[in-house]
């Protein structure tokens, strides 16, 4: 079995980029560092890093051990602070994944407070549009708005709360188009719409009457980004979907007005994920915990 301390010392390396770096961090020799790792890779059998006179890049094995390391890093962290958290307060790292929209309308806000709160946790967030493997790609926690939980699989599911999806539209393209009264009134309407995976469009709505009803669309514009749709419809562009956090101040100050008020779409759930496969740093637990308190869930998933 390989030295723990030279996986240590190989995620180090990776991390800070390079030898000299490392060796400033861990308080070792760049020689010794240098050495232990070249005889991590002779134990393992494969080369690690491709070394250059001006960088190191990791070879696709290493990526992979990388993770490994990594994940072993943070359970030896974890041991450490789950004894730490009987006398201290929670400390290290806490990595997130956010889709854009959420973090800059709700998390953006938020996150300062929470490390206000606690002085010794770092805070790493990405933001994706994707779906991430919490796993594979180190999260510690990955944040999603989906209108089911079924596609959560394995992973640990902490709700946050609901979010609505209104039909929207400006006063400007109402002026121009007609307002609608019916669903069959929208097909006069410009429309604008986030990708669709197969190019197909379809307005999925549900009716005063409770059942579903669809409609086809030939959108003018198609943007993967809700704050990029938001700015389109408050220009006028043409009518789209919202969900209600992103669009709250333009409905109150009229830029946006909302269609078919009686008509809806399934709200798309709010939640955290996490992995199952080990226990929570107490960094990690903090963080879902104030989350669970402080997403203004009244203030911004609901109009």
């Amino acid at each position: 079995m390989q030295d723990l301390n030279d996986m240590l010392f190989f995620a180090e390396v990776v991390e800070r980029g390079g030898f000299t770096a490392a060796s400033h961090s861990l308080g070792i020799p760049k020689s010794r560092l240098s050495r232990r790792v070249t005889e991590l890779e002779q134990q393992l059998g494969v080369r690690l890093l491709q070394r250059t006179t001006r960088k190191l890049s990791l070879t696709e094995v290493g990526e992979t051990y990388l993770r490994h390391c990594i994940a072993m890093r943070d359970e030896a962290l974890a041991a450490a602070d789950a004894v730490a958290q009987v006398k201290g307060t929670p400390r290290g790292t806490v990595r997130v994944s956010c889709p854009v929209t959420l973090a800059q309308t709700v998390l953006g806000e938020l996150v300062p407070t929470f490390m206000e709160r606690y002085p010794e946790v770092r805070v790493e967030m990405r933001l994706l549009n994707r779906p991430v493997n919490v796993v594979e790609e180190g999260f510690d926690v990955a944040l999603r708005v989906r209108s089911s939980l079924e596609e959560s699989g394995s992973m640990v599911v902490k709700r946050l709360g609901d979010g609505r999806q209104l039909l929207v539209a400006s006063v400007d393209l109402l002026n121009r188009q007609g307002t609608p009264r019916t669903l069959a009134d929208l097909e006069r309407l410009d429309s604008i719409t986030m990708p669709s995976s197969d190019g197909r469009y379809t307005l999925e709505i549900i009716g005063p009457d409770g059942h579903k009803h669809s409609l086809q669309l030939k959108p003018r514009y198609v943007v993967d980004d809700l704050l990029m749709l938001k700015f389109a419809a408050v220009a006028g562009t043409g009518y789209c979907w919202l969900p209600d956090y992103l669009c709250r101040q333009e409905l109150e100050d009229g830029r946006l007005v909302k269609l078919l008020p009686d008509w809806s779409q399934s709200p798309g759930i709010v939640h955290a994920v996490f992995s199952s496969r080990r226990g929570l740093l107490p960094a990690v637990r903090a963080f879902l915990d104030f989350l669970g308190e402080a997403v203004p869930l009244g203030d911004h998933f609901s109009y």
